[in-house]
């Protein structure tokens, strides 16, 4: 089993994707409200070589020796992936194989101020960035950022790598049903659209319960309603969670252990994860579609998030 590599995991997005986690479990620059890997543990803009960089590249040159090429390979994980200060080091070395196999970096974008994360990010083929709020009341809420973070920076950040990026950037754009869709924050994100100049502008929900209780996810409608009063051709609503069966590394193996796993107790996400071996990010992407499908319930307990299999 490797350490900082997991999957191929079945994503919408991407395809056939291969994980590079760079950091560990939840060294992040935010604490989204949302986020199906739990509350943020380290809160921090410090960059660093989080993951020794010799580590990350002996296990991709295994890997792509042992197995079929995938799809991607992602550079996402349980953390936000620019904190590693060897992070362009790692997409030069991948580039330099000559395996021709794209590369997709998932960030928050909070970093992308910083003209030398920009640059080490020139070499990815596709840069998915997040802003979920373009005023500083809904940033707050639903990102709840490290406290030297603001959204004029951010903007400014992406609106620079656009200049300076030929990739494609998806944004995405998490809504979090009165958190982060008031008027004035959708306005906002028009906004911040319209100068950051994306290729995409993926417009998403929760899958499943985030770090929090007592939120919902945004219904196929008022994500609809939004895209609607946007009215820009780049808007995307991201498919539903049981798309994600139909893709070809979705294996049947790895869901029947996860039931198995929680017929016999309820587990928190990162039971799972240890029990199974599996990494955070690729149980999640099994969860999603057990939930849709009403295989596995979630129920927030002291201990925290606990999923257990359904009578039906």
């Amino acid at each position: 089993m490797y350490q900082y590599l997991f999957g191929p995991v079945p994503s919408r997005r991407l395809g056939m994707s291969l994980g590079v986690d760079l950091v560990p479990h939840k060294v992040c620059s935010l604490n989204c409200v949302y986020c199906e890997c739990g509350k943020t543990t380290t809160l921090t803009t410090q960059r660093k070589e989080y993951i020794p960089y010799d580590a990350v590249v002996a296990e991709i040159d295994d890997y792509l020796r042992n197995n079929p090429l995938p799809d991607y390979i992602t550079f996402s994980g349980s953390g936000e992936p620019t904190l590693n200060s060897r992070i362009g080091e790692v997409l030069g070395y991948i580039k330099g194989l000559g395996k021709k196999i794209p590369v997709a970096v998932l960030t928050n974008g909070t970093l992308m101020n910083d003209p030398e994360v920009r640059r080490e990010l020139m070499q990815a083929d596709v840069v998915l960035p997040s802003l979920d709020a373009a005023e500083h009341r809904a940033f707050i809420k639903v990102n709840r950022p490290y406290r030297t973070l603001n959204v004029p920076d951010m903007i400014q950040g992406l609106v620079d790598f656009r200049k300076e990026y030929s990739g494609k950037i998806w944004l995405e754009v998490l809504i979090i049903p009165g958190i982060n869709d008031r008027a004035e924050n959708l306005n906002a994100l028009k906004d911040a659209f319209l100068k950051i100049k994306p290729d995409e502008i993926q417009l998403n929900t929760l899958d499943r319960p985030g770090a929090v209780e007592n939120i919902r996810a945004a219904t196929r409608k008022e994500l609809q309603q939004i895209a609607d009063e946007w009215n820009l051709p780049e808007v995307t609503i991201i498919a539903s969670a049981p798309d994600r069966k139909k893709i070809t590394s979705y294996r049947t193996d790895t869901e029947n252990a996860i039931l198995e796993t929680i017929k016999r107790r309820p587990c928190t996400l990162d039971d799972l994860h240890r029990i199974l071996g599996m990494h955070l990010n690729e149980v999640n992407k099994y969860l999603d579609v057990l939930e849709h499908e009403g295989k596995v319930l979630s129920v927030f307990e002291e201990r925290g998030l606990f999923y257990k299999v359904t009578n039906s």
